[in-house]
C-alpha cells in the first residue's frame, strides 16, 4: 500500500516538473518582450513571472491527476 503512494507522488510530482518546464519554455520570451528590456531585469517583474508559472503548474497538475482519478487509471 505504501508503493502505491510513492508511485502516485512520483506521477504527481513528474507533472509538475514537465507542465513547469512547458510553461517557462512558451512564456519566457513572451513575458521579455511584453515587459521590454530594462523592466523584465529588475526582481519583482521575475517575481511575478516564477510565481505564475508556480501557481499555473499546480492548476494543470491538479486537474491532470482529478482526470486521471475520475477515469479509474489512478487509484488512492
Amino acid at each position: 500500500m505504501e508503493n502505491i503512494s510513492a508511485i502516485t507522488a512520483l506521477i504527481a510530482v513528474s507533472i509538475f516538473l514537465i507542465s513547469f518546464f512547458i510553461y517557462w519554455r512558451i512564456m519566457r520570451y513572451y513575458s521579455r518582450k511584453e515587459l521590454g528590456e530594462k523592466m523584465y531585469k529588475q526582481w519583482n517583474a521575475r517575481l511575478y513571472f516564477w510565481q505564475g508559472a508556480v501557481f499555473t503548474s499546480t492548476g494543470v497538475t491538479f486537474l491532470i491527476i482529478f482526470i486521471l482519478k475520475w477515469t479509474n487509471v489512478l487509484t488512492f
